[in-house]
């Protein structure tokens, strides 16, 4: 049953004040130890994960000026081995004389009979220069030093990440109800995998109603994308659904269980510009095809991605005609 938790209070306030002191060495210890460990900031680009967030936290308080701190509500709830809090919290900072409402949520994992956290979320209104004088980058060069020399044994290289996701999903789900909708993703997220892996590619994880999958290969990976719009075409089942699928090719970082780099986050980003039925993909992706013959391509785009800098060109990958014999 859920329960208030005072004990996960008290271990959350411990973990407040070890951020207040920029106690690095307790705040590693207070991380999960799994590589599904995650965390989100409110500036863009603090969206961490694994073990190198947990090795590059310490340092990541460390740049944050010295700031008076006053909580205001804090709920704790658990269940079983999970555990999650609410916190909301003043944070004032000398340096710049400013003064903004913080809202903090936790998920905590009981392991080896202590309470850690698995997740965290830090919001508040302002962009880090601007509230208190100091931007981070810890994480972003740990990230990048993981980059050059295989932390974690860690492999880095080119690799094809697709992202898709099954358009007005929250819609259907509601008209079909909780059970029917729980057993048509999970069917749904089988077929991918099946054709992912049948393509020589890898799902790396299932993010609700959507997948993040690699290749080695970017033809790989778009003959892959274009069987699964097929597939969704054919289908007869109900309830219909619709996927928009996302390709983008550069480096990442292959701890074995998750993958880390840039090119994650873009494919996302490039994901999203898809509509129903659509594959779109990055110019980096299309240039590894060439003059291919099996592919053609329409309604090439530049402009803006959030998170990133620039102009980004995106390209619909066309799927409706079979290739032919």
């Amino acid at each position: 049953m859920i329960r208030p938790s005072q004990e996960v209070l008290a271990v959350v306030r411990r973990w407040n004040d070890a951020v207040h002191r920029k106690d690095g060495a307790t705040l590693t210890n207070m991380l999960s130890r799994s590589e599904h460990l995650r965390y989100q900031g409110s500036a863009e680009g603090e969206s961490w994960s694994g073990q190198l967030f947990r090795q590059g936290f310490g340092e990541h308080v460390r740049e944050i000026p010295d700031y008076d701190w006053e909580e205001h509500a804090l709920e704790a709830f658990e269940c079983g081995d999970v555990a999650w809090a609410h916190c909301l919290a003043t944070l004032t900072f000398p340096n710049t004389a400013s003064q903004f409402l913080h809202r903090f949520t936790f998920v905590l994992h009981l392991e080896e009979g202590n309470w850690r956290m698995v997740q965290l979320h830090v919001s508040n209104p302002l962009p880090n220069m601007d509230k208190m004088g100091a931007d981070h980058h810890a994480l972003d060069d740990l990230i990048e030093a993981a980059r050059a020399d295989n932390v974690m044994q860690g492999q880095s290289g080119v690799a094809t990440v697709m992202f898709t996701d099954i358009v007005g999903s929250s819609v259907i789900a509601q008209a079909v109800g909780d059970v029917t909708w729980s057993r048509c993703v999970g069917e749904h997220i089988e077929a991918v995998k099946a054709c992912v892996e049948a393509n020589g590619g890898r799902m790396i994880k299932s993010l609700g109603d959507g997948t993040m999958c690699t290749f080695t290969s970017a033809r790989a990976a778009m003959v892959c994308a274009q069987e699964l719009q097929r597939g969704m075409q054919k289908t007869s089942t109900e309830p219909r659904i619709q996927i928009r699928v996302g390709l983008h090719t550069g480096e990442v970082i292959d701890t074995g269980e998750d993958f880390f780099g840039t090119v994650v986050n873009k494919a996302a980003r490039v994901a999203a510009l898809a509509g129903p039925d659509e594959i779109r993909i990055s110019d980096a992706t299309r240039l590894m095809i060439g003059t291919d013959p099996e592919f053609s391509f329409s309604d090439q785009t530049a402009g803006p991605l959030r998170g990133f800098s620039g102009t980004h060109t995106t390209h619909l990958l066309t799927w409706r005609s079979a290739p032919p014999d």
